[in-house]
């Protein structure tokens, strides 16, 4: 028993510190699981939040652009609307310098079929304009 009794309780006694040992890793392993699950899950929710953030922030942009847009084509169309409304002025401008024109050829050649003699334009050219003023 002498010789064979130290090794053997030595022997299990390091068995048993090598199980003990392994079982506290265990213990160990599980508890740094945990915590990596903890982690991840505060991760994962961080990660979500910044994605709720970005999608918002990228929401509000685009908000912004639309708006910047509208803008611009309300300007571009108010500054369309503008050059046709100069150029439909022109137009009148013109077609009443025409008509002008046109009435007081007519009223010469009416007053000149009235009187029985042509009249001559540049005799009475002060009555001319003159008339067409008036018109």
């Amino acid at each position: 028993m002498k010789f064979v009794w130290p090794p053997l309780m030595a022997a299990m006694q390091e068995r048993a510190k090598a199980i003990a040992d392994g079982l506290a890793a265990g213990e160990r392993a599980k508890h740094d699981l945990e915590l990596a699950a903890k982690r991840s899950a505060e991760v994962i929710r961080e990660a979500k939040e910044k994605a709720a953030e970005i999608i918002a922030s990228g929401d509000k942009r685009a908000s912004e652009i639309i708006e910047a847009a509208k803008n611009q084509a309300k300007v571009e169309a108010d500054r369309l609307v503008a050059g046709a409304q100069a150029e439909i002025d022109q137009e009148v401008f013109r077609a009443r310098e025409q008509l002008r024109g046109q009435v007081s050829a007519i009223a010469l050649a009416g007053a000149g079929k009235i009187l029985g003699r042509e009249i001559d334009a540049k005799a009475h050219n002060d009555l001319l304009d003159k008339l067409v003023a008036e018109l």
